[in-house]
């Protein structure tokens, strides 16, 4: 199994802790990961990150779509991944109606077919096989129509792509899961549970794999799935943030009747909580939202508590990563000692 680390973390300012960043690279961690919502951008700071690092892997987690056309993702993919030195892998996902219309002021389209739209774009690209011509959903390369003058034509990148720069995208939803698994190299999914990838993601990966136009399986994917780890003898106080973070996911991060958070927590078997916890959160109660986060939840898919505790649920994660269930486990969390942690027992 590789370890990743999340790079970065949200604020009125740019954040970016480059002395843990460069302890994990020392451990032998595989990769740092930059993030975006409503605020940083995740090229600048991956940009930052691999000009600040010599041998870690960077990534971004994720990009959003609707941001930025195919053609930009494909350019800024393949010059980062040239000025590093190969260390470049692109995540991509197609973040939410909230931030894409109403802070981008784009239309959110449909997703799933966005995401196939995009990834077979920057591929052809990458591969500059012919002058890039596409015809789908959302994108129509070269444009024609109302207000376009007519001139564009079919170009070929001038930089030259490598096709081999692993693509991943975000999911937890069914389809969105089956989606990268077909045209994607890896998933990113948050609040995984080790010991529950028969019922969370095998099935939909399976799907995925079998629509694939090129031969995937486990073995040539990567499930990097996302772990906030900290390192307390103060559990109860140590799980206070992680559990705000998780009431605003399950209990905000969209619509009553659309919060794809929300529905993956049911999954993993706590729908009664996960309706407790919308619930308050969507009447302005935040505080009993996160109190009605269970403790049990946290334990499933973070890592919290005395060094002792994060060792014995380690081994779920071993044993995971031994069936190829988990490729890389993409960690939360700024003490250098927790990273030493996980190095000792997964590196």
């Amino acid at each position: 199994m590789k370890l990743a680390i999340g790079a970065m973390s949200f604020g009125p300012r740019v954040q970016l802790n480059l002395d843990l960043i460069r302890h994990a690279e020392k451990l032998g961690f595989d990769s740092a990961w930059t993030a975006e919502a409503y605020g940083n951008d995740a090229v600048t700071t991956a940009t930052w990150v691999a000009a600040k690092t010599e041998t870690i892997n960077v990534g971004t987690a994720i990009m959003q779509m609707p941001a930025r056309t195919p053609a930009m993702a494909a350019m800024t993919a393949t010059s980062l991944n040239q000025l590093s030195g190969g260390r470049f892998k692109l995540g991509l996902g197609p973040s939410g109606p909230q931030v894409v219309e109403g802070f981008h002021g784009v239309p959110y389209g449909k997703p799933l077919t966005r995401t196939r739209e995009y990834i077979e774009i920057i591929r052809q690209i990458w591969a500059r096989e012919k002058p890039l011509e596409f015809s789908g959903t959302h994108y129509q390369i070269p444009l024609t129509g109302e207000g376009t003058t007519g001139l564009g034509k079919p170009l070929k990148s001038i930089l030259h792509g490598d096709p081999s720069i692993p693509i991943y995208t975000a999911s937890i939803s069914p389809n969105g899961l089956a989606c990268s698994a077909e045209v994607a190299d890896g998933v990113i999914p948050m609040m995984f549970d080790p010991e529950r990838f028969d019922e969370v993601l095998k099935p939909h990966l399976e799907k995925g794999f079998a629509k694939s136009a090129v031969k995937r399986s486990l073995e040539n994917f990567d499930v990097m799935s996302s772990c906030t780890v900290i390192l307390s003898d103060d559990v109860e106080r140590a799980m206070a943030p992680v559990k705000a973070n998780m009431a605003l996911y399950i209990g905000g991060m969209g619509a009553r009747d659309k919060n794809f958070y929300n529905d993956y927590a049911k999954r993993l078997g706590f729908e009664e909580a996960a309706v407790k916890i919308q619930d308050l959160f969507l009447s302005g109660q935040k505080k009993e939202a996160v109190a009605a986060v269970p403790d049990e939840l946290v334990d499933a898919v973070h890592l919290v508590g005395s060094e002792g505790k994060i060792r014995d649920r380690l081994q779920a994660w071993k044993e995971a990563g031994k069936r190829r269930e988990v490729g890389t486990m993409l960690i939360g969390g700024m003490q250098p000692e927790a990273l030493d942690i996980l190095a000792d027992e997964l590196l």
